[in-house]
């Protein structure tokens, strides 16, 4: 069996561009084409391109399926209107968190879970087994699918020039059947980056079509083609979570601070509810640890794994950190002691290297766009 990562549909395409490639998840996929902090300003001030095809697509259908998403999901899928979509997430039956997902209800009787590209198989297996007994399939469809994403302020402006589907009434959050540049696709308001955009589900061999029309409509508003490196600075600031650094399967939704997602109010049983019930009365009365957000007030960039300090002792440790574009600190997300967690809890720091780096402890997210 060949170790070869796997090649998007687009990989001919990234290589014309001179990206920098790099082997993500089982995937080679580009990692910056010139500068990310260049491709990172595109997408906060004007627009950037992404080729996210990398992510998992499996769909449930039939007439259960929505009970049967209700029961492996933490989510009220049930609820979800057709037309609409829903971040969640798949939970152990100790309640440690197996993926975060968003799901697009497509029909009365047709989803779509759009998994983690790293948690795609293991999404895929546990709703295999989840499905026995309920009336309803679960298929595989990764290679169904190529994911372009527009994302940025001029984003609206870019899309709306290529197809006829009513992007003013798309809330975020939902996804409709439509056709841009010609090219059938489910377009979806959703994104990871903090700014207003779209992402375009499409057949693999329309994907270089649609690029290439996107590329030439979104030139004179300023738009780039950007990596995974920007994508990662774009959602830090954001303050959104990354499988596998701010969620592992030895946290819970509650200890990632995201127990809204948890949905006890549903009908029925679900996978992990007896575990999330306790985690939800911990989180309430005495959380060990709480994910905050850190901004330097030096110049040393701090990286996951590293300590959290305080009074000579550790209090937690770094998730996520990097160099902020936008913000043009140092920033980053880490889980510390709850007496350590609260905004401005003064004395805090990270160990970078045998020094303890002055901190400031912030509430997430670090950036918020303006509607």
């Amino acid at each position: 069996m060949s170790n070869a990562p796997r090649l998007t549909a687009l990989d001919a395409l990234h290589r014309s561009l001179g990206a920098t490639m790099t082997d993500f998840a089982g995937w080679d996929m580009p990692l910056r084409y010139t500068s990310e902090r260049d491709e990172h300003h595109a997408v906060r001030t004007k627009a950037g391109l992404f080729d996210l095809s990398h992510m998992g697509e499996i769909s449930v259908t039939g007439p259960q399926a929505a009970a049967l998403l209700d029961y492996a999901l933490v989510g009220n899928i049930g609820g979800v209107a057709t037309g609409r979509a829903r971040y969640t997430m798949i939970c152990r039956e100790d309640g440690g968190i197996l993926d975060d997902l968003i799901v697009y209800r497509l029909g009365d009787t047709e989803y779509m879970v759009v998994a983690n590209a790293s948690n795609a198989q293991t999404v895929l297996d546990a709703l295999t087994e989840r499905a026995e007994g309920f009336d309803a399939a679960v298929r595989d469809d990764r290679d169904a699918y190529a994911l372009i994403a527009v994302q940025g302020p001029a984003s609206p402006g870019i899309l709306g020039s290529l197809t006829d589907a009513d992007l003013d009434g798309l809330k975020y959050y939902a996804g409709l059947p439509g056709t841009v540049a010609g090219v059938p696709a489910l377009i979806a308001r959703t994104g990871y980056t903090g700014e207003d955009g779209f992402e375009l589900f499409v057949e693999p061999r329309h994907a270089e079509t649609l690029w290439q029309a996107l590329t030439e409509a979104g030139a004179p508003a300023g738009l780039v083609p950007c990596g995974l490196s920007c994508r990662d600075t774009l959602r830090l600031e954001a303050g959104m979570p990354l499988y596998g650094h701010e969620l592992t399967t030895s946290l819970t939704p509650f200890d990632a601070g995201l127990g809204r997602v948890v949905k006890f109010e549903k009908e029925g049983d679900f996978v992990g509810r007896k575990a999330l019930e306790a985690a939800a009365e911990r989180a309430a009365t005495n959380p060990p640890r709480k994910l905050v957000g850190l901004v330097a007030q030096g110049r040393r960039v701090p990286r996951a794994g590293m300590s959290v300090v305080a009074g000579g002792e550790a209090v937690g440790e770094v998730t996520s950190g990097a160099p902020s574009p936008t913000l043009g600190k140092p920033l980053a997300m880490a889980y510390v002691d709850a007496a350590h967690a609260a905004p401005g809890t003064e004395g805090v720091g990270v160990d970078i290297r045998g020094t303890h780096e002055p901190y400031e402890v912030v509430a997430l997210p670090f950036y918020k766009r303006q509607k």
